[in-house]
């Protein structure tokens, strides 16, 4: 085992060019590993974004790393170099990863309905008349992208100035990464529409492959990536949570995610996050599973 994070741990194999991710049935919401294990997640999240890569390099919108789904919770995968530090990515080096995350926000909810709430996102970053009112869930005009850190301990927002500076890559390598983005979702959202969802917002990350041209990475598409509403009650003026955003709900109406981010503010030591009630468990579970079916098709 090379790196275990919050729910995939990375494994070497035979091949130095090929590596191993194992998907575990740990959860983790605001950056923090919950005590309490979901039954079949791993499965769930391994299925379901191998998927969304076939999908993606059959459309031809961008090569991936990925190489094939070798076990129901595994894959292999085209081994990218990692470059920790800010800006040592090689400006000519092919198979680098980008150490940026790329979010794509198409109806204000989760933590940007948040920041808007506390004023520090306007309308007009979203795309509306600037001083609008909006409410939470309301479609944007456009996709509202947004690119976070990645080697820091927590991830934060940064601007494209930075964000060029962080992965030492082009504009032009920026912005093929941002179109790639774009394209992506667009067909998420097709295929979401097949089966009554909305895609409402997700993040995802590159490397840089032959060429320097985008290649997708690591997961994308699924619940802990994504965030999905159920199309006909959103059509009805109602919102249905069908991502982990119900777990984080939980925390939030606990209490634990003000007593944890007063605490990274003040720098103390962080309150270990309670484990799950066993309804919850169950009923995330089933989540995982009835998700997997609408977004593939395929049975779980």
């Amino acid at each position: 085992m090379l790196y275990s994070g919050k729910v995939k741990q990375v494994w070497s194999t035979d091949d130095d060019d090929i590596l191993e991710f194992r998907y575990t049935d740990q959860i983790s919401v605001f950056d923090q590993i919950i005590p309490s294990l979901i039954p079949r997640k791993g499965e769930s999240l391994n299925r379901t974004t191998c998927h969304w890569f076939k999908l993606v390099e059959d459309e031809g919108i961008c090569q991936t790393h990925i190489v094939e789904r070798n076990a129901p919770d595994r894959c292999l995968v085209r081994k990218v170099e990692v470059y920790r530090e800010p800006g040592t990515v090689p400006r000519d080096g092919e198979w680098v990863f980008v150490p940026l995350e790329v979010i794509c926000r198409h109806y204000l909810a989760g933590s940007g309905w948040r920041r808007y709430q506390k004023g520090e996102l306007s309308a007009a970053d979203l795309g509306f008349s600037p001083g609008e009112e909006l409410v939470e869930g309301v479609k944007l005009p456009r996709p509202c992208l947004e690119v976070t850190t990645k080697f820091e301990e927590f991830d934060r927002l940064i601007d494209r100035k930075e964000a060029l500076e962080i992965a030492n890559i082009t504009e032009d390598e920026l912005d093929s990464i941002l179109e790639v983005v774009v394209k992506v979702d667009e067909l998420i959202q097709r295929q979401a529409d097949k089966s009554g969802l909305i895609h409402v917002d997700g993040k995802k990350e590159f490397a840089l492959g032959p060429g320097r041209k985008p290649v997708l990475v690591d997961s994308f598409g699924t619940l802990d990536e994504d965030r999905w509403w159920d199309a006909e009650a959103y059509a009805n003026g109602e919102i249905i949570q069908l991502s982990k955003e119900f777990v984080r709900g939980h925390y939030l109406e606990s209490g634990h995610h003000d007593e944890l981010y007063a605490a990274r503010a003040d720098g103390t030591p962080e309150p270990p996050i309670p484990a799950l009630p066993q309804e919850i468990i169950d009923a995330t579970a089933q989540l995982y599973s009835s998700m997997f079916t609408r977004l593939t098709g395929q049975e779980f």
